[in-house]
């Protein structure tokens, strides 16, 4: 079979820290994975691998079949791997429409305009576009940031604490845009929300001191001893 993402031995060390610790991955194409876990797990810097922002100590790491270890960041989205930050990575001085424009070209075409506009009502920010990103609210940014990786197209689509900063509505909302994304784009997200894991998640990854301690799907995770003593019941930022 092959996975849309595998990885084989990722390792990656901060000095003495081992943050991702000989981690095998496999992401099957049109999932909605969760990776979940609790502070200082090594979620974040296992995704920062996945994207190319981060280079591995050791191990390799494949997509859809292709070797994209060595692969820079920018070569990666051309291959279709979108990734939001857990901290707002918007242009503060563009305006809402720019910023997405800006993302959208690389696809867009003549229809620049009209397909802009189409992803930020999908988000919910049609009535902000003329805003500048700094004028957002932050749960509006991560809609924002959302709607500039939708406009990449990508197959794969990596969200870091999506939910952070969003209202309650807010969230409803993005739970319902997320099962709309993934008719088209795998999506791995790693979020502090069990309520929006165990609603979106068809697969839970449970990450615990840089190594996998679980995966399955939320009625298993949920279950899981070892996942409750890392885990569930815990403040679980990170």
């Amino acid at each position: 079979m092959t996975w849309l993402i595998e990885t084989k031995g990722l390792t990656r060390r901060f000095g003495g820290l081992t943050a991702v610790d000989g981690v095998d991955f496999t992401l099957p194409e049109g999932d909605i994975r969760a990776l979940i876990g609790p502070n200082g797990a090594g979620k974040t810097t296992l995704v920062s691998l996945l994207c190319g922002r981060v280079a591995p100590s050791e191990g390799r790491m494949f997509f859809d079949g292709g070797d994209i270890t060595d692969m820079p960041a920018h070569r990666r989205v051309d291959l279709g791997i979108a990734y939001t930050f857990q901290i707002t990575s918007v242009f503060a001085n563009l305006s809402v429409f720019d910023n997405v424009a800006l993302a959208a070209q690389r696809h867009a075409g003549d229809a620049l305009r009209r397909e802009t506009t189409a992803l930020l009502e999908k988000v919910g920010l049609a009535g902000h576009q003329n805003m500048l990103a700094r004028e957002l609210a932050y749960g509006h940014q991560r809609l924002l940031e959302l709607a500039m990786g939708l406009a990449l197209k990508p197959r794969l689509l990596i969200l870091d604490e999506p939910t952070q900063g969003l209202s309650d509505g807010e969230i409803e909302g993005f739970v319902a845009l997320v099962r709309d994304v993934a008719k088209d784009a795998t999506v791995l997200l790693i979020e502090h929300n069990m309520d929006v894991v165990m609603q979106l998640a068809q697969t839970i990854t449970v990450m615990d001191r840089g190594r996998i301690i679980a995966e399955g799907p939320p009625d298993a995770i949920r279950a899981d001893a070892a996942v409750q003593a890392a885990y569930l019941g815990a403040p679980a930022n990170g």
